[in-house]
């Protein structure tokens, strides 16, 4: 399976570098937020609250996730699905699209970062608790994303239907997310955040477990 995996990311590295458009478009999208924000608050470099600083972050980077990990299953189409059904176990497709989107989803999010940073300003004290968060909520957004992502392709691509199905699985991840972040920039204790930490390992764990045991079932549809 480790060999089906490595294989499978690098199908998703090659098509994404054929296709750069997605990347890029991506890439302005985060950009052009920032920019955006910054000129419709009116916020200077340290003339935004923390708080304020906080929400407009992660709302812009959930959006980015949304828009990056929705195309995983619509860019395959049923005679390339079909192939990959011959060659390769599902459990194998679901963990390689999650690993991949998990990469994908903390570029961005790293992006974000340094945008943020440098237009707005960086209030985080703790850096490394904060770059652990990102790598907690890019977890837990690709994974939940890539089975939602699957589940729509079955049902014609709905893009409404993935939206209905992502919120409440988003939501707790979201909250521990921005309360990790808020630790962070407040400059607190590693064991202030240690419940949260625990929480979103745990809800990332419930997520990528669920997909990795359900998927093989609507493989097969």
């Amino acid at each position: 399976m480790l060999k089906e995996i490595s294989v499978l990311i690098q199908k998703e590295l090659t098509l994404e570098w054929r296709q750069k458009y997605a990347l890029n478009g991506i890439l302005l999208y985060v950009v052009s937020a920032v920019f955006i924000t910054y000129l419709s608050v009116g916020a200077r470099q340290g003339n935004i609250s923390a708080p304020t600083w906080n929400a407009l972050y992660w709302i812009i980077i959930l959006f980015s996730a949304v828009n990056a990990v929705a195309k995983s299953f619509v860019q395959e189409h049923q005679g390339r699905q079909l192939y990959y059904y011959m060659i390769a176990s599902p459990e194998a497709i679901i963990l390689s699209k999650i690993i991949y989107n998990t990469g994908l989803t903390l570029v961005l999010a790293l992006l974000g970062y340094g945008v943020f940073s440098v237009i707005l300003g960086n209030p985080v004290e703790d850096q490394g608790l904060f770059i652990l968060n990102l790598i907690l909520g890019a977890m837990g957004f690709s994974a939940s994303l890539t089975m939602v992502s699957g589940i729509a392709s079955k049902a014609g691509n709905n893009a409404t239907l993935m939206a209905i199905l992502s919120f409440p699985v988003i939501i707790p991840i979201l909250l521990m997310a921005i309360r990790i972040s808020k630790n962070a920039m407040d400059g607190l204790d590693w064991s202030v955040s240690a419940d949260k930490i625990i929480s979103l390992l745990a809800i990332n764990a419930i997520v990528a477990a669920a997909g990795y045991i359900l998927f093989p079932y609507l493989w097969r549809s």
